[in-house]
């Protein structure tokens, strides 16, 4: 699948606004008010990126980022929601290219965002295909999340910052690594069919990136078998 006759357009109508806010609730599924239309609806006329993801007509997906402190020159990418079967078409990439030239062209240097550290597919995306980099962990950083993705486990997460003028950070050479951490194969999935085998996961990757970092490493990268490489 391809992204042709995909477009990005900002959400800038109350209708459009309420069908944003609707298909987060879609896509999170029982979480109700995922991203409120009122915070969506003030962010966007405040003139944060609040968009929509279309193909052809229809939307297919939403995402919000707001501005950070004036003179850090950031924007946060707070939540970027997709429908069930329109992964897999490089709408992320071509999301992340759009926020990137709508960032440049409003003096943004750095773009942050979270993710779950154990899903490996993001940490590929985001370390490997972005260049981005790894900049902070975050213990339960959102509390406890009712939806179907997160329920049930604790919602670490790491930081990103992408640095928009920048080449991309390169994945480190063999000889720079100083430890590999080890993620599931399919973190989701394990939640849904052994619960404990997920929290043992969690705390496992939790305590070894925590120590990692408390010791003056960083996460440099992720290699092709889904080992963070520090």
């Amino acid at each position: 699948m391809s992204t042709t006759g995909i477009d990005i357009r900002p959400l800038d109508t109350l209708e459009a606004i309420l069908a944003g806010a609707q298909l987060f609730d879609d896509v999170w599924i029982g979480d109700r008010a995922t991203m409120p239309a009122n915070i969506l609806r003030a962010l966007e006329h405040l003139g944060n990126y609040v968009v929509g993801i279309y193909d052809g007509d229809r939307m297919i997906g939403a995402s919000a980022a707001f501005f950070g402190p004036p003179a850090e020159r950031t924007m946060h990418s707070h939540i970027t929601g997709i429908l069930p079967g329109h992964q897999g078409r490089g709408i992320g990439r071509r999301l992340k290219a759009h926020q990137r030239e709508w960032g440049l062209e409003r003096g943004i240097g750095h773009i942050t965002w979270t993710f779950d550290p154990l899903i490996r597919r993001n940490a590929h995306f985001n370390l490997a295909v972005l260049g981005a980099s790894a900049t902070e962990y975050l213990v339960n950083q959102y509390g406890e999340m009712p939806d179907e993705v997160n329920r049930g486990d604790e919602s670490d997460r790491l930081m990103i910052d992408w640095a928009l003028a920048e080449p991309p950070a390169s994945t480190p050479a063999d000889d720079a690594v100083r430890a590999i951490v080890a993620l599931p194969d399919d973190i989701e999935a394990l939640r849904r069919t052994d619960p404990a085998a997920a929290a043992e996961w969690r705390l496992r990757v939790r305590e070894q990136l925590r120590g990692h970092l408390a010791s003056g490493l960083r996460i440099g990268g992720v290699d092709r078998r889904g080992y963070l490489l520090v």
